[in-house]
């Protein structure tokens, strides 16, 4: 075994999936030193996760990988439906065009050629080294770093890093080393899950729907280019053992035409859907993301997004602290934020999961009847759920010390023009803090200090003009950002490096008070060191 010392990484992060990838990625890109560390020897190259929605698009451009993306995914046409065993409509989901964040609303992929997109690019960063085949089999925390003990063909090796980040999965070994507790809903349902390739190509329309029968809810699914995705609901006479076969795979598929002839399966599984999450995510140095931190039934497509939504919260936050711009109890609003949000995603996907997994006759009847009577609308047609807003955490606060209004909501990204150049706003100003102003005007309350701290942040200031904009200003859309800004009342917005508004100003003396806020949140002297472990984290973790 190697004892000597190594070097210290900023940051290790366990599990090289598509969120450790993003989270290396990201944070290799602000120049930080990592080390990904993943315990299989060889990318896995079968098919998981299969969707994201607009505001991953977005977070992929912030990641510098917008055009590799888009090359490896299917963005939806059409509507995603649920239908009935008659084949009457339920309801109907526009998931066509443009979303808010400037990219299609929705879109499928392969998770491998995904991975290899996102892979290729964190190994490409100068600053990250990514070691497969390395297992993490003990961990140990000490004042300033961690110390990780790895297991691989080299044999055992000792890994020191500032902050160590899970990512290894529902499993997770650093969630092992926590003392956290978890919350778990009690949702189960077991789901054989066949990914295909057909051999012709052909439109799929609805390229994705639901079948809500009761003799066998179904879910049929684009699976990336080239690919389509069946998921079929275990019955309750039926074991998984017996459900998880080829023969039964192939027997499912046979009603949709698909046989050996015309289709290759790719993978069979059963999976079993959950709903719980983690309810600290950050303890002294070690951090959970992804499924390490939640899991979701799939019903919304949620489940790898929110995984990429905790990757960029959590790597601006950590990338201001290992660059001494912030104290280290910034990364406790990692937990409040994302959890708040993660519960919304996760019980939205429960309410659609409690329509869809309906077996007993009589009473998808009756839920046919009241969703055809709401015209298959899915604002009445599907329980009601509050919209996905961050918990408390980097957040403009009013005067009275309550949350200000409509903060922590995801901002839209519309295309602006600046020295001649039209493009999406984040490719102009390269992401990051973001202040966005009606003219220059409000910017003569901003003095020296507030410069000085938007500067040292990354920020851009964004002053934006309609019809025709001054030099090293922008020209905005016509329906862009000053139509909703004036609408609101709003000279200013400040929006964060993970596209959520952290608050905005009515006048420009208000906007001075705004970027103060942000640097005291930023510069909270209530944590001047990392907060002290639990006592089960000071404790050597023993191999497995």
């Amino acid at each position: 075994m190697n004892k000597s010392p190594s070097t210290l990484h900023d940051v290790a992060i366990v599990g090289f999936g598509p969120v450790g990838q993003l989270l290396s990625l990201l944070l290799g890109r602000a120049g930080h030193d990592v080390i990904a560390l993943e315990r299989w020897p060889h990318p896995y190259d079968l098919p998981r996760a299969v969707h994201f929605d607009h505001e991953v698009g977005r977070i992929f451009q912030a990641a510098g990988i917008a055009e590799e993306v888009r090359k490896v995914t299917d963005p939806v046409p059409d509507h995603y439906e649920w239908r009935n065993a008659d084949g009457e409509a339920l309801v109907s989901i526009d998931w066509s065009g443009i979303g808010p964040s400037g990219w299609p609303t929705a879109n499928f992929f392969s998770q491998p050629q995904l991975e290899a997109v996102l892979a290729e690019a964190a190994a490409g960063q100068p600053t990250v080294t990514v070691r497969r085949g390395r297992e993490v089999t003990g961990l140990q925390l000490g004042q300033e770093h961690v110390r990780l003990t790895t297991s691989g063909a080299e044999g055992e090796e000792l890994i020191h890093a500032r902050y160590l980040i899970g990512a290894d999965g529902a499993n997770s070994f650093v969630r092992s080393g926590m003392a956290t507790s978890v919350t778990d809903l009690g949702f189960f349902y077991d789901w054989l899950i066949v990914d295909t390739q057909p051999h012709e190509q052909a439109e799929w329309s609805p390229m994705n729907w639901q079948l809500c029968d009761p003799e066998r809810p179904t879910t049929i699914v684009s699976g990336g280019p080239g690919r389509r995705r069946w998921e079929f609901l275990r019955l309750p006479h039926e074991s998984i053992e017996e459900l998880n076969t080829l023969d039964t795979a192939w027997k499912l598929l046979e009603p949709w035409g698909r046989t050996p002839d015309n289709t290759t399966i790719e993978r069979h599984t059963v999976y079993t859907f959950q709903a719980r999450w983690v309810d600290r995510w950050r303890e002294g140095r070690l951090i959970l993301a992804g499924d390490a931190a939640h899991q979701m039934p799939p019903f919304a497509g949620q489940g790898m997004c929110s995984g990429m939504r905790d990757a960029i919260n959590l790597a601006w936050k950590l990338g201001l602290v290992l660059d001494g711009r912030a104290d280290a109890a910034l990364l406790d609003t990692y937990t409040s934020e994302r959890s708040e949000h993660v519960q919304h995603a996760i019980g939205t996907s429960m309410a659609l999961g409690e329509v869809i997994c309906v077996l007993d006759h009589d009473a998808a009847t009756a839920r046919d009847r009241r969703m055809i009577a709401a015209g298959a609308d899915p604002q009445h047609a599907l329980p009601p759920t509050p919209p996905p807003v961050l918990g408390n955490g980097v957040l403009q606060q009013a005067p009275d010390g309550s949350r200000a209004p409509n903060v922590g909501h995801l901002t839209p990204q519309y295309e602006v023009t600046h020295q001649g150049r039209t493009a999406l706003l984040d490719d102009l100003t390269g992401g990051g803090f973001t202040v966005l102003t009606d003219g220059t005007g409000p910017l003569d309350a901003l003095d020296a200090t507030d410069r000085d701290f938007l500067a040292g942040i990354g920020a851009t200031v964004v002053p934006l003009y309609q019809d025709s904009a001054p030099p090293d200003c922008y020209l905005d859309a016509p329906d862009g950002y000053l139509p909703h800004m004036r609408e609101h009342g709003h000279v200013a917005a400040l929006v964060r490096p993970d596209f959520y508004l952290f608050g905005a100003a009515a006048d420009a003396p208000a906007l001075h008070e705004l970027v103060g806020q942000l640097r005291e949140q930023l510069q909270d002297p209530a944590d001047t060191t990392d907060r002290a472990p639990s006592p089960k984290s000071l404790t050597a973790i023993a191999e497995r």
